[in-house]
């Protein structure tokens, strides 16, 4: 029932929906969403989508704004009340202050002729479908409606503004998002860390090396110092007459993927994903020849998760 909601809310989606949007991207200071319930709840994280999407929002507790929190709306605010039945009782107080100051109000309710749409400046009307649960009283499909309606409003308002990676980036500092967006010369090893050996370097120097550096890797550089080959464990495995008297240059492979050092995290690891490789060498864009780093799959990587007890 509340997949079905969502293929006609799509369906019930108009002008008013783009005045919604418009609204949003004309909002002088931040968009503030309420409600109460479970409208509520949906309210709070619409408000944590819109933030993290480009939009400056607040959530504010319809109840308590009765009690001094309507003090964080101002006029240059936009105001997103969500009530399934447009009725309820604590949000009018919200409402009736924000038309005092001239902040203006979006409504989103099932009933159309509701108080809260009759008294909003805007109104969204959901779709008439019954609830999910068994006595069509609980909120289910309305909330997953209200849901997705308020994430559509702040993807709307985001792509007219085109946010890019980078912004995205700068409201996502932390957790795999943040790390994702990130340069792969921010998460690189480099300098001491980063195993390098020149083409006649004898393999017992090269595994040494491989050891101490931890990566379970060796870059191969020309006497110019550009990147000319890899030893990895398979070329150990697969030249191993060659491990005990050989060079690194009978060893490695040559040609060894490379990744620029201002490319983001996400695409090392779709790279390496894609090659089924575990490390890649940061090279320098105006010098790709040049290893700078390597990263690592298992810096960039999302930890796999817990095992579930028996």
């Amino acid at each position: 029932m509340e997949a079905d909601a969502l293929h006609l809310l799509a369906d019930h989606i108009g002008d008013a929906f783009v005045g919604a949007v418009d609204m949003i991207l004309g909002c002088r200071q931040r968009v503030i969403v309420s409600g109460i319930g479970k409208s509520g709840h949906v309210a709070r994280k619409v408000a944590a989508t819109l933030a993290a999407t480009g939009t400056p929002a607040l959530f504010v507790h319809a109840a308590e704004a009765a009690h001094g929190d309507v003090g964080m709306v101002s006029s240059g605010d936009v105001l997103i009340v969500f009530s399934n039945s447009g009725a309820t009782v604590e949000v009018q107080p919200l409402c009736i202050y924000a038309k005092a100051i001239g902040c203006p109000v979006i409504g989103v309710s099932r009933n159309p002729n509701s108080l809260l749409m009759r008294t909003a400046d805007l109104g969204l009307a959901l779709p008439q479908v019954e609830e999910a649960c068994t006595s069509s009283l609980a909120p289910t499909t309305s909330s997953t409606m209200m849901l997705a309606l308020g994430d559509a409003l702040a993807v709307a308002a985001m792509r007219a503004r085109g946010l890019s990676g980078s912004d995205i980036r700068a409201l996502h500092p932390g957790g795999e998002i943040g790390l994702h967006l990130r340069s792969v010369e921010d998460v690189m090893h480099s300098g001491d860390r980063l195993p390098l050996v020149g083409l006649k370097t004898p393999m017992p120097d090269v595994l040494v090396t491989m050891t101490e550096k931890r990566l379970g890797i060796a870059g191969v550089v020309d006497e110019q110092g550009e990147l000319v080959g890899i030893i990895t464990d398979g070329d150990l495995r697969r030249h191993a007459r060659n491990v005990v008297f050989g060079t690194a240059a009978d060893v490695m492979t040559y040609g060894p993927r490379t990744i620029a050092r201002t490319a983001r995290v996400q695409e090392a690891l779709e790279l390496m994903n894609t090659h089924r490789i575990t490390v890649l060498f940061v090279v320098d864009d105006r010098r790709p020849g040049i290893p700078l780093g390597a990263v690592q799959i298992y810096d960039i990587a999302a930890p796999p998760a817990p095992a579930l007890a028996p």
